[in-house]
């Protein structure tokens, strides 16, 4: 992943700003149970949803009185995700009794509303079209993603409270001011939010306060052997879905996935790294971002992003 592993770094490296950035997450959580009357927490089982449902926990549920997550669960399937999350997906909302939803970008292609371009294409983009119709299904009228601004160029331009028209799409050059920590969330009918609790956090953040609160993660999270192709300096699992082109030469690297997503695009990194420790120290000397070092679709163009998320993607 470009990085080197410097143990020194761990002991010089202070976490006490994640007491504020939880402490916002928090707020942010309650302030949208409060302003809503329908929303819905994204949770796909990975890592940023992982750190946003324990914050969620923190917000809302007492050890000593009791109480839940006072919103569903909701995930878009596109069926070609690893089952090693979705696995951990449902065994995570079991553990906290939380109401999961699950739609299918499958079911979307049974109704003729998702086509792809041809059998190999990825799913994955298509997710925004299933999520519409979850929105307008379940009347969503607020939708809490796990979404960080150092993600990518796009998602650095987006306001915590992101407000997306009637057709579920963003519009960027008419967004609202969020001045002073005042969340605008004012909806027109058939209007909805999208809102990131943890957009100020990196994934730096993300993986020391994973270190710090022992938070479960799905097994891929951490260094395994898998055979893997490189294709355009990444690597490509070798699966049913992904398998290794003519001319391809097939290795077993130890990997771990930085992101875990559709199988269609989603790479692991090299790495040796076995405990969240050891992938902060790794993420701290990373200089190549986490979607970067590990999707393909977002290598298309760079503003690829940008133009899903003007459709409705997360």
């Amino acid at each position: 992943m470009n990085a080197r592993t410097e143990p020194r770094l761990l002991g010089k490296l202070s976490n006490a700003h994640l007491d504020s950035l939880e402490e916002e997450a928090i707020f942010i959580l309650r302030e949208v149970a409060a302003a809503f009357e329908r929303p819905a927490l994204l949770f796909s089982g990975g890592k940023d949803s992982l750190v946003l449902l324990k914050c969620a926990e923190k917000a809302f549920i007492d050890k000593a009185r009791g109480g839940g997550i006072p919103y569903p669960l909701l995930m878009i399937d596109t069926g070609h995700n690893f089952h090693e999350v979705t696995d951990f997906r449902d065994y995570r909302a079991r553990q906290l009794g939380a109401k999961l939803i699950v739609r299918n970008v499958e079911d979307s292609m049974k109704r003729g509303t998702v086509r792809l371009a041809h059998p190999g294409e990825s799913r994955n983009v298509h997710q925004s079209v299933t999520l519409l119709e979850a929105i307008d299904e379940f009347r969503f009228d607020a939708l809490i993603g796990g979404a960080r601004r150092d993600e990518e160029k796009a998602r650095a331009k987006e306001r915590i409270f992101s407000h997306r028209d009637a057709f579920g799409q963003w519009q960027p050059k008419a967004q609202r001011p969020e001045l002073w920590t005042l969340f605008n969330t004012r909806l027109q009918p058939g209007e909805h939010f999208r809102v990131f609790p943890i957009s100020n956090w990196t994934e730096l953040d993300v993986w020391q306060y994973i270190e710090r609160e022992q938070i479960e993660l799905p097994a891929l999270y951490y260094a395994h052997p898998r055979q893997v192709v490189e294709r355009k300096g990444l690597l490509v699992p070798v699966t049913e879905l992904t398998p290794a082109r003519a001319g391809e030469q097939v290795v077993e690297k130890t990997v771990r996935f930085r992101t875990v997503g559709d199988i269609t695009c989603t790479c692991p990194v090299e790495s040796p790294a076995t405990t969240a420790a050891q992938i902060v120290i790794e993420t701290l000397a990373a200089d190549v971002s986490e979607r970067g070092a590990t999707r393909m679709d977002d290598k298309t163009s760079d503003a690829s992003m940008e133009k899903r998320k003007k459709e409705g993607y997360f």
